[in-house]
């Protein structure tokens, strides 16, 4: 970059990248550091979903204009490939009238804000996803309109052209220390030169925490390995919409290359040790729910890296006495989902246009005991 940057942002996960993107939108001069690659954190193993079904009313809003962002994603990155938002929908499973009490609430205030949510009959979410055993469970909510990208990857790819192509850079180095001087924030690098700016955003994930820690910024984000069986390429439809059981600890879904995923979303620790009991949590999900389902094998297991808040909100605020530094992490898992939002809302913020919906994540919340928890997470 022959011009110092104004902002230096720290990853280029697709959060990092977003908040980047609209940066330049802004006529901010913008750098993005990143230890090995574009999406080479959590964003480049998650599988793509983009859903509104969500428990909290500032959820929906954020996932709402991601919505409609990845719905024009092609006129506004103009991507190299062409990834596709596939419209399958998400249907979330009630095996008890208590569970089917909370997501009639979620419904109820997503359909407030817009969101076009339903809950079905057992009878009705066996129409939607044929081979589903109905008899037992007391119902279920839906949204058509919730999906996933084929290639979520590309999309994190196409993050990073638009941001190349807009006057931003994209350097590769590993972050050793953040520290405030005369030049502002600096990044200090492994093996080149540090990069300096007036204002620095960290969007490094699950490093952010140990990432901030020298300066004495205590970040509540704890990491959450999260596990997930793949099929291998089936060319028979099996099951388009993501079903999820929360009661049962399962989730399933076909991937547009015929790939069957599915979960144990209780699973914790070690793989080598974990597997086996994963794999019969899947079983029974499958023999419980999704018989369909019984003869596909699931070899091969790839895991992925949650950065947690104790509310499941992330953290989009200013963290430092010293002007300048912000924090975008904490996405607990929903970050693809959420980061056109969260990119509007950071960049806004930095250029001098603060959304009040920032409020809702604050780093004080947490020592003010003022959380509001987001409880539909997978």
């Amino acid at each position: 970059m022959s011009v110092s940057p104004d902002v230096i942002v720290v990853g280029a996960g697709v959060t990092g990248l977003s908040i980047a993107w609209h940066l330049l939108g802004l006529g901010a001069k913008v750098a993005v550091v990143e230890r090995s690659g574009v999406g080479a954190g959590a964003s480049g193993v998650q599988p793509g979903g983009v859903r509104q079904q969500w428990s909290t009313r500032v959820s929906c809003a954020l996932a709402q204009e991601s919505t409609a962002f990845y719905r024009d994603f092609s006129r506004l990155l103009e991507p190299r490939t062409n990834p596709v938002l596939e419209r399958c929908g998400y249907l979330f499973v009630a095996d008890s009238s208590d569970r089917l009490a909370e997501l009639e609430a979620n419904v109820a205030l997503q359909n407030e804000v817009g969101v076009p949510s339903r809950i079905l009959s057992p009878s009705e979410a066996a129409e939607i996803v044929p081979g589903l055993l109905c008899e037992g469970i007391a119902g279920a909510a839906y949204c058509a309109e919730d999906g996933y990208f084929d290639q979520p990857q590309a999309v994190v790819e196409a993050f990073a052209e638009a941001v190349v192509r807009g006057g931003g850079e994209i350097v590769i180095g590993a972050v050793e220390r953040v520290s405030f001087g005369p030049q502002g924030w600096t990044a200090e690098l492994a093996d080149r030169p540090g990069l300096s700016a007036p204002t620095m955003v960290v969007a490094a994930g699950v490093d952010t925490r140990a990432l901030l820690e020298p300066l004495g910024i205590e970040l509540p984000i704890v990491p959450e390995a999260r596990f997930l069986f793949l099929s291998e390429p089936i060319r028979e439809r099996l099951l388009d919409p993501l079903v999820v059981a929360s009661e049962r600890h399962f989730a399933a879904k076909q991937l547009a290359n015929g790939r069957v995923l599915a979960s144990d979303l209780a699973a914790t620790g070690d793989p080598e040790s974990g597997r086996g009991r994963w794999r019969a949590t899947v079983a029974a999900g499958i023999s419980s729910l999704l018989p369909i389902l019984e003869y596909v094998t699931f070899p091969l297991l790839v895991d992925g890296m949650y950065d947690v808040t104790p509310d499941h909100q992330p953290i989009l605020d200013t963290v430092s006495d010293a002007e300048g530094l912000w924090v975008a992490a904490g996405l607990s898992g929903h970050g693809f989902m959420i980061a056109p939002a969260v990119g509007r809302l950071v960049a806004s913020a930095l250029r001098g246009g603060r959304d009040p919906q920032l409020d809702h994540f604050r780093l004080g919340r947490f020592a003010s005991r003022s959380i509001v928890r987001e409880t539909q997470v997978v």
